[in-house]
């Protein structure tokens, strides 16, 4: 087995050796094909390419053609010695346009007197005009102020003329003369003994109803008792109230919630009107709402 196994191994080297020198000898065939080949057509000269011409002339955009020899011409001695003919170049006599003068600027200028007249005479008119607004205004003021004094007046006196009459009313009505107040045909004036004599209500008792609202619109009342107070007074009073599983009245208190009034004695009857109120029986043990009343003179 030993002897088998050595002799594959010498095998496969003597291949691998093989193998590898034929790769060699591609690599070096492949390196030597470009140095065995020429270029066609060959490469140029390597150079800088200059303008044709003389150094020391040159002018315009064309390129001068290609210089041709130069032929050596047999020279006589005639051709030697003769003058050269010299041409007399005419050159045409041209006249110098004429130089245009320049416009002249002109400047005005004004005389600084009449500058100064223009603004004295500007400031006299801001003057004369500013005066002017100031005595309007004043005027104004002034008619204003006596319009005032006037109605001021105007209601003074007013206001004395009433109280005369008033008190000449008051007077005559004590003796049975004057104008007075009612409708009884006679002279004097109707109301109560108590009253004001100033006030237009002939009775001084405030009649009032109550109506029932909020949360005690589905309670049944069985007990509304009417209301009056002697308070000439007219106007609308809100009670909230709240009433037992019974249907009576545990709390009445004012509130300004749909109320026009704030009198005192009208809220105190209202009030005093509300704890006297009895509802039907209900199922909750506190219901509340409101009992609006409307007092009127009567």
């Amino acid at each position: 087995m030993e002897a088998i196994a050595a002799n594959r191994k010498e095998q496969n080297r003597k291949k691998g050796m093989r193998l590898s020198i034929l790769v060699h000898i591609l690599l070096i065939i492949l390196a030597l094909i470009p140095l065995m080949t020429y270029p066609d057509p060959p490469p140029g000269q390597e150079g800088i390419l200059v303008n044709l011409g003389l150094p020391d002339q040159g002018q315009g955009d064309e390129n001068a053609g290609p210089a041709e020899p130069e032929q050596a011409e047999e020279v006589t001695p005639e051709e030697e010695t003769a003058p050269e003919e010299v041409v007399e170049e005419t050159i045409p006599e041209t006249k110098p346009e004429p130089v245009k003068e320049k416009e002249k600027e002109v400047v005005k200028t004004e005389d600084p007197d009449v500058i100064a007249l223009k603004k004295k005479k500007a400031q006299e008119e801001a003057r004369k005009k500013a005066d002017a607004e100031a005595k309007k205004k004043a005027e104004d003021e002034a008619k204003r102020k006596a319009q005032e004094e006037a109605r001021k007046k105007a209601e003074a006196d007013a206001k004395k003329k009433a109280e005369a009459d008033a008190l000449k009313d008051q007077i005559g009505g004590l003796f049975g003369d004057g104008k007075g107040k009612g409708n009884t045909g006679t002279s004097g004036n109707q109301g109560d003994p108590n009253g004001d004599p100033n006030s237009d209500n002939l009775e001084g008792i405030s009649k009032g109803s109550g109506n029932v609202g909020g949360g005690l619109g589905n309670r049944g009342v069985r007990n509304a008792p009417a209301v009056s107070e002697n308070s000439q007074q007219a106007g609308t009073v809100v009670v909230s109230v709240c009433v037992d599983i019974d249907g009576n009245v545990v709390s009445a208190e004012y509130t300004q919630r749909g109320s026009t009034t704030g009198n005192s004695q009208l809220k105190n009857a209202a009030i005093r009107n509300a704890r006297q109120w009895t509802f039907s029986k209900g199922s909750q043990e506190k219901q509340c709402g409101t009992i609006t009343y409307k007092f009127k003179v009567q």
